[in-house]
Parts: C-alpha cells; structure tokens; sequence
C-alpha cells in the first residue's frame, strides 16, 4: 500500500509490502443494501483506508497516508445524512477532510466522495485517541498524554475541557490512559480508561482488571472491573463497549454496573461503528510487548485453539451472531478506529502530504 503509483513491474523490481483482505460469502450483497461504506485507521502503517463497493458492486479498498492516525471523527450533511466531513488525528495533527466534489461528482477511478484536506491544526504530539463531532459539527477528542478531553484552539496546542477527578494535574504524562470517547445527543457522555493510577505510566500496572468506563456529567464510575476498555459508544439507547484485554464486546448494564458481553472475537478490540442494528468491531494482532501480553484475551484464544486475527467483524446486535467477517492479510495489523460514512459507497480520499493535494482547488464563486 503507498500513497503514490507503484512502479511499473519488473522482475527486477524490490517487493513492497502487500495488505490483503478475505471477506466473508455473501458481504458484498449485504453492503449494497446499506448504502454506505466504511473508513478505518491504523497508526501501524499510517493509512486511513476506505472499504466500499464499485459501480459493478464489486469490493472497493482505496487508502492514503495520514501518519500516526486513531481517532476518526464524522460530519454528517444535515439535509442529506451523508458523510461530508472526516476529522482524523496523525502523529502532530488534527485533519479535517472534506468532499470536494460537486452534486454528482465523480473523484479517482469513479469514486463518489473525494475527501480533501480543508483544515489541519497543529497540535503536537498529544497521543490523540478517540475523536468525535458534536452537536455543532466542531471536534473533540481524547488528550491521551494529559489524560483530558480537548479541542483543538488556534492559538495553544489544544483547550482542554474535562478531566478525570482523581488526576490531580494537566501535565504531559499518561497516567490513567485514558483512550475512550461515547458521544450522546451531540455532547461528551462517557469515556473509557485503563486505570485510576494518577501517576506516570502507572495505568501498565491495572491492565487486567482495573478499566473503568466514567460518566463526564457526574464524574460517576459506572463500569469497573474491566481489562483495557475502549470504544464506548452510545447507541439505541445503550452503552457499548470493548473489554478489549479479553476479547469480549457488549454493553454496560447500567442497573448493576456490570459488563455484559455478547461476542468474543479473535483479536485486540478497537473501534466500534454501528450499520443500524449491526455493531462493527476492530480487531487487532496483540503485539508481543508489556501492553499486550499477559492479558485474558490470550487465555481464552489458547482455550479456543485459535489464533488472533485482524480485520473487522460484523456483529448482528440481537443474537451476537457474527454475520459478516473482513479479514486482514499482510502488513496492516492493528486497527484503531473504525467509522460508517452513510450515502457514500465509493469513498477515495487525498493524503496531506501527496502532489495531488497541488493539483486540486475548490473555489466558492457564489458570491463573486
């Protein structure tokens, strides 16, 4: 995968990398019916990558380089409901990109939605997670290095907007890792993190069994006991989420405070999207390293004699049943996020940094 045209074949030529994906019997029919498509971020290799169907309803993958990219964010057409704008974090940046093309339109190899670089702020090195829209289509995200919630500003790095209680000051050091955002009625509601630690790099030593999901109103625990949680997400009246250090997705019972899981699937949980009543879930490879090893989810993958896997399951939210399955191949093996673009089937998008970002210009001659 590269943000340029590969170069001609030749025997001569070097081998680059390859990404791949198997999907499940039958998937290809089942997105033509939803009329959207699907965007995903994976900070390993620095792409955002689109998945959708062609005009023939043929699969579709397209992607670009972003740099260190998690959060996604989208910004719906208020008249339409289609996927206008895309705001996603990099490595020392906060991106929003748009559709650039005309009603009708038509972008690289057919596509129908030509995302564009419109706005970027600079906000360094923050380890920006999760990333949202609210209800006036302004961004906020998770401020993983200062353990808040925040929005970009003009003039500074980013404003911060709330913390946990128990972290006693904003200063550069991950202390909780807080990681996850769940919007509700266009605002801030619950978040997730590893840890109440409110000391340095102290949330490594609760990876088991210390995450808890927060209500931001109230500064109220509502979900503890969990093991690396991410992706809370509010949707038809419940609270989901990822207990990611054991594989397991499900939603928060919000009479008992207990988690309860629906699925467990093969592979790190990230990322969470919702095609009505289908929950889309990430998966990643667990990496060999003191965040990912020694975690539930290792257990119960030896206990299945499975091996981990990375790609997207779709989960039908009634029976728990997997329906759909796009399975990853090659270098692309963690995913952070995960996002539903509606009334777009055949997204393409411009990488910041690549010569067609010269080439293309969009002027507003309304009004001259």
């Amino acid at each position: 995968m590269t943000d340029a045209a590969p170069p001609s074949a030749s025997s001569k030529a070097p081998q680059s990398p390859q990404f791949s994906v198997n999907l499940s019997r039958g998937f290809e029919a089942w997105l033509a019916g939803q009329n959207a498509s699907l965007a995903v971020t994976t900070y390993q290799v620095g792409k955002l990558i689109f998945f959708g169907l062609d005009g023939s309803g043929k699969f579709w993958s397209y992607n670009r380089n972003i740099g260190r990219c998690l959060g996604l964010g989208v910004r719906l057409d208020p008249p339409t409901g289609r996927a206008r704008d895309l705001w996603v974090s990099s490595d020392v940046q906060l991106y929003r990109m748009s559709d650039v093309l005309d009603p009708g339109g038509v972008g690289p190899r057919q596509a129908d939605a030509l995302y564009a670089p419109r706005i970027s702020y600079f906000t360094g090195d923050l380890d920006i997670h999760d990333l949202a829209v609210d209800h006036e289509g302004a961004p906020i995200f998770v401020n993983t290095l200062f353990n808040c919630l925040a929005r970009p500003d003009p003039d500074h790095s980013f404003q911060p907007v709330w913390k946990p209680p128990f972290i006693s000051r904003l200063v550069p050091e991950d202390r909780c890792h807080l990681n996850g955002l769940a919007m509700r009625d266009g605002k801030p509601a619950y978040v997730t993190m590893v840890s109440r630690s409110d000391t340095f790099d102290g949330w490594r030593d609760g990876r088991r069994d210390q995450g808890l999901v927060m209500d931001v109103s109230t500064n109220e625990i509502i979900c503890s006991g969990l093991s690396m949680p991410h992706s809370p997400r509010w949707h038809e009246g419940k609270l989901y989420v990822h207990n990611s250090g054991t594989g397991e997705f499900g939603y928060v019972d919000f009479a008992t405070g207990a988690f309860e899981p629906i699925t467990f699937c093969p592979g790190y949980l990230r990322g969470l999207a919702f095609m009505d009543n289908v929950a889309v879930v990430g998966m990643s490879l667990p990496r060999d390293n003191k965040t990912f090893s020694g975690l539930a989810l290792d257990e119960a993958l030896e206990q299945r004699k499975m091996n981990p896997r990375a790609g997207l399951y779709f989960i039908d939210l009634t029976t728990g049943a997997v329906m759909h399955t796009i399975n990853f191949e090659g270098i692309v093996t963690e995913l952070y996020d995960v996002a539903i673009l509606p009334g777009v089937r055949q997204p393409a998008a411009l990488g910041p940094a690549s010569a067609e970002v010269r080439r293309t210009i969009k002027v507003d001659l309304s009004n001259f």
